[in-house]
């Protein structure tokens, strides 16, 4: 049976992967914006690199710049996400678009709303609010925490779309992003120091 079909059965566990109790607690930026969300998602990785190499490889995001380091067919429209930082990709801008998609509209994109660099990064819409916090760890490495507020507000076109993607899809999308930056900053922390 597909793993997704099972989903539901294991919401809490999809909901809350890698995380601990006290991160799947703990208040973090954009909380405030959608008080009464239907959905919620605490995640997180520890990545063997320090936060500002982790930091450029979440600058770089989205649908047309560097991909969502997860499943490039679905996410990206079959582009491979970026395996490199892109100098011109870095620049990071209260109220700047995030594109969730090829033709970006305020309505199908993230717009950045604040951010304190190598710390914490949000995004929100109206609809939603996707933070990240990067705490630093001992022996040059990050704990990276990603949080997902989701309002499903039924008087908009595909709301119904919207839950089903997010109660079937987000885990296994967001579990591979996570993974995929892990990889990308890891293997990029190992070349900084091989070169060192």
């Amino acid at each position: 049976m597909p793993r997704f079909l099972t989903a539901p059965l294991r919401r809490r566990r999809h909901r809350t992967w890698g995380a601990t109790a006290a991160e799947v607690t703990a208040t973090m930026p954009g909380d405030d914006l959608l008080p009464r969300a239907h959905y919620r998602s605490t995640r997180a990785i520890t990545i063997a690199a320090p936060p500002e190499e982790v930091w450029p490889w979440l600058v770089q995001v989205g649908c047309g710049r560097a991909g969502w380091y997860a499943d490039d067919l679905l996410d990206n429209f079959a582009r491979p996400s970026a395996r490199r930082i892109i100098p011109e990709l870095q620049d990071l801008e209260v109220g700047q678009w995030l594109p969730m998609v090829m033709k970006p509209s305020e309505r199908r994109s993230f717009i950045v709303d604040g951010f304190d660099r190598p710390q914490w990064l949000l995004w929100r819409s109206r609809v939603r609010s996707w933070a990240w916090r990067l705490i630093p760890l001992p022996a040059q490495r990050t704990r990276l925490i990603s949080r997902l507020n989701t309002f499903y507000d039924s008087r908009r076109p595909g709301t119904l779309i919207t839950v089903f993607l997010m109660e079937f899809g987000d885990y296994s999308m967001m579990r591979r992003m996570l993974q995929g930056i892990r990889e990308r900053a890891e293997a990029e922390h190992q070349r900084r120091a091989q070169a060192m």
